[in-house]
């Protein structure tokens, strides 16, 4: 796969606490300019940067983000805000202590609430692997498929670890079939982004790759 391939990819993210509007105007034009999938910012520019691309690029802002612990309530509101905003996908964290606990049920249910309040838009699941067993993710895998999101995440890219080839594959296998996988967290070379894909990604989340084009 080319460059200009793996690019109609990818989610070319800008989501440090320091970014100001210019950053962010900055990635929308060169996300325009390179076709990427999205473009991921924070969502206090979602509705700036909606009027802004004029419906020529796709917006996708992140819930609960980073650490994934908020409320469920708080998620569905920054879930409504940010589609009222003009967001055509949005990103969600796990609540981890949930999943630690092994209360599937209510990581099930949060989720849930969650894709009910994305009116049909895209809804990605970030469930921060680097702090889960293999067992605990397949778990994740199994409540993720039965949330009906369309994506599993495998990072914010704000934890000790970000995407690995061996943990998309294993998303892979375990994710029902009509559920994609998003490889984020660490992603800086054309190589890394085609080795997530070889092992079964679907979409790459990265804020490095675009600037190897330029």
């Amino acid at each position: 796969m080319d460059q200009n391939e793996i690019l109609r990819r990818v989610d070319h993210t800008i989501l440090t606490p320091t970014a100001t509007w210019e950053q962010v105007k900055t990635v929308c034009d060169e996300g325009k300019q390179f076709g990427v999938a999205s473009v991921c910012i924070p969502p206090r520019y979602v509705k700036r940067a909606n009027g802004y691309v004029g419906g020529g690029l796709k917006i996708c802002t992140v819930i609960g983000f980073p650490n994934g612990y908020a409320t469920p309530e708080t998620k569905v509101f920054e879930t409504e805000d940010a589609i009222r905003d003009g967001a055509d996908e949005i990103d969600v964290v796990i609540n981890q202590g949930l999943a630690k606990e092994g209360d599937w049920e209510g990581v099930l249910a949060e989720i849930r609430a969650v894709k009910e309040s994305c009116k049909g838009r895209i809804l990605k699941v970030i469930v921060e692997a680097c702090n889960f067993t293999e067992e605990e993710k397949i778990s994740l895998c199994r409540v993720v498929s039965m949330s009906r999101a369309e994506f599993i995440k495998t990072s914010t890219g704000f934890a000790s670890g970000g995407a690995t080839v061996e943990d998309v594959r294993l998303f892979r296998e375990h994710i029902s079939p009509d559920m994609r996988v998003k490889a984020a967290g660490g992603i800086r070379t054309f190589e890394q982004a085609q080795a997530m894909l070889d092992a079964g990604a679907d979409r790459i989340g990265a804020s490095a790759l675009v600037a190897l084009m330029k």
